[in-house]
């Protein structure tokens, strides 16, 4: 189960855009990403200056992620609750096609992408980076943006999570931490990586399970650490326990520049890779990078809330809340205080999240006009607002405090007060006619397309 797979069978359902011209690592690509963000998967044939193709977008849009997990729509939560709930280990192989070519690390080599400006410099931000604690108990798998420092180092961006744990755990063992750093896998291990299970639960056996026990991984051959066997690239390094640098800046979720920070660097030791590899790209800020951070949240927010309401219909971490900072959230309000209550499993189950709406079933919480209406209609200032002051939030926010991430949190309750007839709050509607639907269609057809 590759990336090349799914590229296969997104090239039949007609997914993928070829870009022949040649296009510069630096800037060109990532504006071509940017005007197309959210559409066609994007397959780059002439790099300039690279023999490496690019392909981006991959992850771009929920119905890939639908067809890269095999369900449907309504039941991807279902499907990544069980993953996290009931992973299983994968099968370890000898060889594959990611080890045909085993050579010096060289990041020369590779198109890596200048993305915005005023970025630091090139960086890798589609990587899956696998490690073991010291004592090999303990397998973590999770995305982080690299920083190219060199042909061979690298500033990788630790958040005090489980990687973060694992280095410090080989800090005091005062050793390095293996790690692999696998590019160009197969969505479903994108979307483990960036879900937030347990420390010790491996996100490679969440892809297994994701990826019906089809998932196979090899030992690397020069750091002990393990990746998946048909990736595209795999850099084979340590994470320095000794050595820190400024990292960043770096455009992040939110479309700003993250600040920089003291991170530590990563020696990289060797290559592995397919002989005609392809360089897996993701914008910083895009359609992929929310939909990986946030899809995995927004099914942790589902199903905390869940448990304090009788029906949760949609949940989703807006677009303009940077696919982090925002939810809207559909529910079946039985008695007036479920929506107060469906807010608080909301922070309570996304820590980052700033702000929360919460809205009957006949809204489409992806609507941001409906949205909009709904708390027009349905919500008064001095009695359907939940503040949360002085919270902990995201480092990501520009308006918090970045390096705490404390942060001022707000809740809406934009659903319909039980007390007063339901038929005030439902939208007119005119009667259907035929004939009037005919005549639409006829003018639909004259009329000049909109800008």
């Amino acid at each position: 189960m590759s990336l090349r797979s799914f590229l296969g069978e997104m090239h039949r359902k007609q997914q993928i855009l070829e870009v022949k011209e040649e296009v510069s690592p630096r800037f060109e690509v990532s504006a071509l990403m940017k005007e197309f963000d959210g559409g066609p998967i994007l397959y780059f044939d002439n790099i300039k200056g690279r023999e490496t193709k690019i392909v981006s977008g991959v992850c771009a849009t929920r119905q890939r992620l639908c067809w890269a997990l095999g369900v449907k729509t309504e039941a991807l939560y279902q499907r990544l609750i069980e993953a996290w709930r009931s992973p299983t280990t994968p099968k370890k192989v000898r060889g594959g096609p990611v080890n045909e070519v085993v050579e010096r690390a060289r990041l020369a080599k590779l198109p890596i992408l200048t993305h915005f400006e005023h970025d630091a410099g090139p960086y890798i931000t589609s990587a899956i980076v696998s490690a073991r604690s010291p004592d090999k108990k303990i397998e973590n798998v999770s995305i982080h943006r690299l920083q190219v420092l060199d042909d061979r180092h690298l500033a990788i961006r630790l958040v005090p999570r489980h990687l973060f744990k694992l280095w410090q755990m080989a800090k005091e063992q005062k050793q390095n931490l293996d790690v692999a750093i696998a590019i160009g896998v197969h969505p479903a291990v994108m979307l483990a990586a960036a879900s937030p299970v347990s420390f010790g639960v491996s996100e490679f056996d969440v892809a297994n399970k994701l990826l019906n026990n089809k998932l196979t991984l090899i030992k690397c051959e020069n750091v002990d650490a393990s990746a998946p066997a048909e990736a595209e690239i795999v850099l084979e390094g340590r994470i320095l326990t000794d050595k820190e640098v400024v990292e960043g800046p770096l455009v992040d979720i939110t479309g700003t520049y993250d600040i920089q920070r003291k991170q530590p660097v990563i020696e990289l030791v060797s290559t592995m890779h397919r002989r005609d590899s392809i360089y897996q790209a993701l914008l910083p800020s895009g359609a992929e990078h929310k939909l990986l951070m946030g899809l995995p949240h927004e099914t942790m927010i589902w199903e905390a809330v869940c448990k304090v309401v009788p029906l949760v219909k949609a949940v989703n971490l807006t677009t303009g809340g940077c696919g982090w900072l925002h939810a809207v959230i559909s529910i079946d309000k039985l008695v007036d205080g479920d929506a107060k209550n469906a807010l608080t499993a909301a922070f309570s189950a996304h820590p980052s999240l700033k702000h929360a709406v919460v809205v009957d079933t006949d809204i489409d919480v992806y609507d941001p006009n409906m949205v909009e209406w709904a708390v027009a209609t349905r919500f008064q200032a001095n009695e359907d607002v939940l503040l949360i002051p002085n919270a902990r939030g995201s480092t990501l926010d520009p308006s918090a405090d970045q390096e705490s991430g404390l942060t001022n949190k707000l809740g809406i309750d934009a659903t319909r007060p039980l007390a007063k007839p339901r038929e005030k709050f439902e939208l007119a509607e005119i009667p259907a006619s035929k004939r009037a639907t005919e005549i639409i269609d006829e003018l639909k057809k004259k009329t000049p397309e909109r800008k």
